[in-house]
């Protein structure tokens, strides 16, 4: 199976071999304030099975962990549409908004809850590794 995401304008896409390693909501504040939402949805790939295309802008910054990411987002329109993780350089996230796809895969991992916003539930059975 191959699932392809893009941008907003369709200038930056990336095609992800075979189903998602996790699926996983991030509530840490940079998230909020990267997605403009209560939290980020990120599938995350092996490096080895996502293939970008287009030009991408590259913002770096540093995670709630000290570790830095590498944000790739759209020069046209500002989509973020993939990362990288120095704590996981053999994975790539991928904006689970980009694929557009309402039968994709749920998260199955919560992280940072603690800067979740107090009114937002999730279902219980969700991995919460911290």
């Amino acid at each position: 199976m191959i699932r392809r995401a893009q941008c907003a304008c369709g200038g930056l896409s990336v095609e992800a071999e075979g189903e998602p390693q996790v699926v996983s909501a991030c509530h840490c504040l940079e998230c909020q304030r990267r997605t403009g939402s209560a939290f980020g949805l990120a599938a995350f790939y092996a490096r080895e099975s996502v293939h970008p295309s287009g030009p991408a802008s590259v913002y770096v910054r540093k995670a709630e962990s000290d570790n830095s990411v590498v944000f790739h987002f759209c020069p046209t329109c500002g989509t973020t549409l993939y990362w990288e993780r120095e704590g996981a350089p053999e994975r790539v996230g991928i904006a689970v908004g980009g694929f557009a796809d309402p039968g994709f895969p749920p998260p199955a991992r919560s992280v940072y809850e603690h800067r979740k916003l107090h009114w937002l539930e999730l279902p219980p059975a969700l991995d919460r590794p911290w």
